[in-house]
């Protein structure tokens, strides 16, 4: 005997209801993988000088403070210096009793405050004691630097985490100024990139399947219809029909350049009824203005050709990653039938429920089926490739296929660096960005990364010197020296020497680290924070395309710029 009512609904969870804007941008994968995640704040070596206010490190905070927010799984902070009146003047997460405490227990506590459910560590001891441990770096998902640090604590790390494959982010935020690079993996691949929601759509209208035409070819004559049937045609069966009728006048050619198309268009508004009784048509509106966006044969974008021919899809091992197992089931797909799997997603449309429904299902169908079929040949390659590891499951299949024509790799490089050992293409980009003022265009910003590479220098030199303890960031020869030796590195590939503007840039650049002291300003610091935090959410999630790899923001004009250095 049955129930004689329902059971009751289950609403949703406290976690769904605390986390429900979020979940609408990455899902309930992307909140898992950021409740996984473990993420590490790697703050300043020490104190710039004798005479300097230090570094604050309130940008790392403010981006923990962002990550720890959305449920970020736990954080580690590393920090061996202790809390200054400096630091309290602009670090919302300290407080008068922290005063000579601990700024890593400090900062902790009270960033531990905002959510109870994530985790959070910290040390206050330099990294590179900690390094020691084989096991410590390997806890964590994403090691954010928040500078300036020194060349022998930034160049290790940056180095054993690019060998385990942890992405870096190194941050510098200094009176108006604030930088950010980041260092992914060889290849960083996305599948969930989140484009225009019209770009996702797929209709097939030119190589329809046997279910779709079937449902054109069903269409009772539509000058046998009344009105309101006539204006609740979905517009993607009249394009099928008209495209049949004009095939019939054009030896069974559809439109094929723009002239066609536009006097295709023309002939589907003329099938318009101008005197319908219930108010116009919007169904040939709809099909109308989509004539140009769908009436076009399936085309492979040149980012995903390239993707399906490197080597990583080509020649696939035991170890082998899940994306590059599903991508080669895809290049299987594509190479037998000369189109992606069909998302199966249809756009708004005038229509009566009932078949719009019926519509709806015939590319779910097709969809679903698209699936099966690479679900298929996934299963296949892990048996001939004997993966150690777990199947790949169904719902990742199911999403790459839904993403397919708009997955990504990222091809990732090292935190941009202007020293001796410098890359010559990223010494070329600098000069490159330096020179658009020549050209009439705006003032690049990359005089302000190129200024904080000689603070990185001066801070080096100064928490590197044991010999002079009165060195500090004001100090003016120090500067000069830095300066004139990072301008040779510019120059070194490219003997040319920089014009008047670019110079006078940095040195406008140089005056403004200058003038802060190195330190920071909490509204700047803030807002960096922010930046860095959506590009750490970017790579925790594995959704969205991270930056590539440089930004720079000048917050006394209110600008930004992104470089790929």
């Amino acid at each position: 005997m049955t129930d004689a009512f329902p059971a009751t609904l289950a609403g949703p969870t406290s976690k769904e209801r605390r986390y429900d804007r979020q979940l609408r941008l990455w899902a309930a994968s992307g909140q898992q993988a950021l409740e996984d995640a473990r993420v590490l704040l790697v703050n300043s070596d020490g104190p710039l000088g004798s005479s300097s206010t230090g570094v604050s490190g309130v940008a790392g905070v403010e981006t923990l403070k962002n990550l720890v927010l959305p449920g970020i799984g736990g954080f580690t902070i590393v920090d061996p210096a202790t809390v200054t009146e400096a630091d309290l003047g602009v670090n919302f997460f300290l407080e008068q009793d922290s005063l000579g405490k601990s700024r890593a227990d400090e900062t902790c506590r009270l960033l531990r405050e905002l959510n109870p459910d994530v985790q959070g560590y910290s040390y206050s001891k330099p990294i590179a004691e900690l390094l020691q441990d084989p096991a410590f770096l390997p806890q964590h998902k994403l090691i954010i630097i928040s500078g300036p640090a020194k060349r022998s604590t930034l160049d290790p790390l940056c180095l054993e985490a690019q060998e385990l494959g942890i992405p870096v982010l190194y941050t510098h935020s200094v009176g108006f100024y604030a930088t950010f690079s980041s260092q992914l993996a060889a290849e960083f691949p996305i599948v969930e990139t989140h484009p225009d929601p019209e770009t996702t759509q797929d209709l097939r209208l030119l190589n329809p399947w046997p279910e779709l035409v079937g449902a054109a070819a069903a269409l009772p004559n539509l000058e046998t219809l009344d009105d309101h049937q006539h204006g609740h045609v979905p517009y993607i069966l009249l394009l099928l029909h008209f495209l049949e009728e004009w095939k019939q006048s054009h030896e069974g050619n559809a439109p094929s350049n723009y002239k066609e198309k536009t006097e295709f268009r023309e002939f589907v508004r003329s099938k318009t009824r101008t005197d319908n009784a219930e108010g116009g048509e919007e169904n040939f509106d709809e099909a109308v203005a989509a004539v140009l966006k769908t009436i076009s044969p399936f085309t492979l974008r040149s980012t995903i050709r390239e993707i399906f021919e490197m080597k990583q899809c080509q020649t696939l091992t035991a170890d082998s990653a899940d994306f590059w197992i599903i991508a080669s089931a895809i290049n299987t797909f594509y190479t037998k039938h000369n189109v992606l799997p069909l998302p199966g997603s249809l756009p708004d449309m005038k229509a009566q429920s009932a078949d719009y429904v019926s519509l709806q299902n015939i590319y779910k169908s097709k969809a679903r089926a698209d699936v099966e079929e690479v679900l298929s040949t996934v299963r296949q390659l892990e048996s001939q490739l004997n993966r150690p590891t777990a199947q790949i499951p169904d719902r990742d299949i199911e999403v790459f296929c839904k993403n397919a024509a708009h997955i990504k790799v990222v091809r990732g490089r090292a935190i941009p660096q202007i020293n001796s050992n410098s890359d010559p293409e990223t010494l070329s980009s600098i000069r490159n960005q330096l020179a658009l003022g020549q050209l009439g265009l705006p003032e690049s910003l990359v005089s302000v990364f190129i200024a904080t590479q000689i603070l990185d220098a001066v801070v080096d030199e100064i928490q590197s010197s044991s010999q002079n303890s009165s060195l500090s960031v004001d100090d003016e020869a120090l500067w000069k020296s830095h300066t004139e030796r990072i301008m040779a590195l510019l120059q070194r590939d490219d003997p040319t020497p920089l014009d008047e503007e670019a110079r006078e840039s940095i040195e406008n650049a140089i005056m403004e680290l200058r003038r802060a002291e190195g330190g920071e300003l909490h509204n700047i610091a803030s807002l960096a924070g922010g930046l860095v935090a959506q590009e750490a959410l970017k790579v925790l999630t594995r959704q969205y395309v991270p930056m590539d790899n440089t930004c720079v923001f000048d917050g006394a004009r209110s600008r930004s710029e992104m470089y790929r250095l």
